[in-house]
């Protein structure tokens, strides 16, 4: 019986508040979930899926394949209910393995020592059935397994990811304080950006939102920018499947006439740190860059999507030279970006006031463990009584 052909659960996890997105990208993929929680959700399927699940996934963190459920009372009865898998059947004596674990019970109160117990299980038994043990080690690189373990519920499964897929691969330099590839591709989901008009991002950094936008007008996946995946380690991987899934990622990315994609600094060197991961990413050629003020940034007629992603106050900048930054990006998306939509993300919602404009949404998300806000702004030309007034006529 090979993993890559038996349907089991999976698990997609992802950052906190990002599920939504996750299972909007799921579904277009022509998946259904059994259900969604807060860091993820639920399928049934094989390892060939989970390796399509792993290339085609913009906020998704890892891929994980269910091999066995247990009950489970302590270190001990971990052990043995492991020892009894057919470990024989994934690996062989020649293979790396990495253990991760997310472990509450009362006997525990190291996760490490609870990897160090799955790794003994993992060894002792092929070195039991084939004489020799593989080697470990706590690098992803080669087959890696993930224990959930809650109470007296345990569940072993394989990680098809091994490292993370929350990092998309092409950002070489990731500049002061970046967003992660995964959050920024969300953030970009959740605006009401058709993937064809103008998307103007001030304030770029190193550049993540503006290339994930142009990732995603092109559609181009992040399978193209990483080449080793937990599974390629794994007794079974057949590389013709992953090659066609591979060649899919080339023949679907598209053409889209008239894109025009703005990302703008004041920063020589964020300018710089865009271009070479915006170049390694393969969009350098779609992104218009320039180095500036944001007030000078160029706004074409609408309509289209201005996003910002200012500092907050939390780990870079002082709050209260950022109150005038905030006021200051206000009165740019209101005198300059009529027929937009503009969005700021922020961690602040103190300073997000002085922005002067009345949000019509407010998407919640996190980065890292900070409570973020996604600010969306319907803006006019002139006033919203001469616009109401217009649309009555």
């Amino acid at each position: 019986m090979s993993v890559f052909s038996t349907s089991a659960k999976i698990i997609v996890t992802c950052s906190k508040r990002i599920a939504p997105f996750l299972e909007q990208e799921v579904r277009e993929l022509g998946f259904v979930p059994t259900r969604t929680f807060a860091t993820g959700l639920e399928l049934k399927g094989s390892v060939h899926d989970c390796i399509t699940l792993n290339l085609n996934l913009r906020c998704a963190s890892q891929v994980l394949y269910s091999l066995k459920e247990f009950y489970c009372n302590g270190p001990d009865e971990l052990y043995e209910a492991l020892i009894r898998y057919p470990w024989e059947t994934l690996l062989t004596p020649e293979s790396y393995i990495s253990v991760t674990s997310n472990a509450h019970h009362f006997t525990v109160n190291n996760e490490l020592f609870v990897n160090v117990k799955v790794k003994d299980a993992i060894a002792d038994r092929m070195r039991r059935e084939t004489l020799r043990r593989p080697d470990s080690g706590p690098e992803l690189s080669g087959a890696v397994f993930h224990l959930y373990w809650h109470d007296e519920r345990a569940e072993i499964f394989l990680d098809t990811s091994g490292e993370t897929l929350a990092k998309h691969g092409y950002r070489k330099i990731p500049g002061k304080a970046p967003m992660l590839e995964s959050l920024a591709a969300a953030t970009v989901m959740a605006t009401k950006w058709d993937r064809q008009s103008t998307f103007i991002n001030p304030m770029c950094g190193s550049g993540t939102v503006a290339i994930e936008a142009a990732l995603m007008a092109t559609n181009r996946r992040p399978g193209l920018f990483r080449k080793n995946y937990s599974f390629m380690h794994v007794t079974g991987y057949d590389v013709s499947f992953y090659e066609r899934e591979l060649k899919k990622l080339q023949t679907q990315i598209v053409h889209v006439p008239g894109l025009y994609i703005i990302a703008t600094d004041i920063s020589d060197d964020a300018i710089m740190i865009s271009k070479v991961n915006a170049g390694m990413a393969g969009v350098e050629s779609l992104i218009e860059f320039k180095r500036c003020d944001f007030e000078e940034t160029p706004v074409p007629n609408g309509p289209g999507v201005v996003y910002f992603n200012p500092e907050y106050g939390e780990r870079l900048g002082e709050v209260s030279v950022l109150k005038d930054t905030y006021a200051r990006m206000g009165d740019f998306m209101k005198k300059k970006c009529p027929g937009y939509y503009g969005y700021i993300f922020t961690g602040n919602l103190e300073l997000a006031k002085k922005i002067g404009l009345k949000a019509n949404r407010r998407i919640e998300f996190y980065t890292g463990k900070i409570d973020c806000r996604l600010l969306e702004y319907e803006l006019y030309g002139g006033s919203r009584r001469e616009i109401n007034k217009v649309k009555s006529t």
